[in-house]
């Protein structure tokens, strides 16, 4: 698919695919076209050219809320939510409105209730106003709200950063979890410590230009992928 935003070429050419229960992660240099390539998976933009395929279905040009409704989910940079609503509430959003078949309000509050635990989310904070949450928490009703579409493709834009070590490892098992119980995810990480532990698979993106993929071994003894992204490879 390639994307054009103006004079600038955003993604060129890249093709991809993600295969059930695998994890993919996604990396290259800030402007190297990942969050943009996101975007065209999940609906938020149309591609320039080219086409989506999900689950054998041409999905290209659909609406974001279709999009989700047929299985793809996608988390954000900025962690930011419905200030005015509790977390509870901005979870129950995903529940009602990224199913095909939703339930009741009842029912809804209590499925919210149950993603926010498995998140990880204090049971004391359900009920707070996404305005009082601090940025780790933040992002684990994002992810909820995410999960609540009972998605089949998870898209993770950056989630991990900002984490300390243990938030880190935690985030790690739980995106592991969450693969395990059947929903494949490709996640995109600057933090190369957690891709390597995390991913399956890399697809190192350049200039909106795939330049490697493979296993994470692989890619990360590319020498372009080194030249181009790494650097110095004693950091690891």
């Amino acid at each position: 698919m390639t994307k054009q935003i103006g004079g600038l070429c955003a993604v060129s050419g890249v093709e991809l695919t993600v295969g059930e229960g695998e994890i993919v992660g996604l990396v290259g240099p800030n402007g190297a076209g990942k969050t943009t390539l996101l975007n065209i998976i999940s609906g938020i933009t149309p591609p320039t050219s080219g086409r989506v395929t999900f689950c054998s279905e041409d999905i290209t040009g659909l609406k974001a809320d279709r999009i989700c409704r047929k299985g793809i989910a996608k988390t954000f940079q900025i962690a930011e939510s419905f200030p005015n609503l509790s977390a509870r509430e901005c979870v129950m959003i995903g529940v009602l409105f990224g199913n095909s078949h939703p339930p009741g309000m009842k029912e809804a509050a209590g499925e919210a209730a149950k993603i926010l635990g498995y998140v990880g989310l204090p049971e004391e904070k359900f009920d707070t106003l996404n305005r009082n949450l601090n940025v780790i928490e933040l992002k684990r009703v994002q992810l909820a709200r995410a999960l609540a579409s009972k998605p089949r493709l998870l898209l993770l834009d950056e989630l991990i950063t900002g984490l300390n070590p243990r938030e880190s490892s935690e985030a790690v098992a739980l995106i592991k979890k969450i693969r395990d119980q059947g929903t494949s995810v490709m996640i995109i990480e600057h933090i190369m410590s957690v891709i390597m532990g995390v991913s399956d698979r890399i697809v190192v993106l350049d200039h909106g230009e795939k330049i490697a993929e493979g296993k994470p071994y692989e890619v990360v003894n590319n020498r372009q992928v080194i030249d181009t992204y790494l650097g110095d490879m004693e950091i690891f």
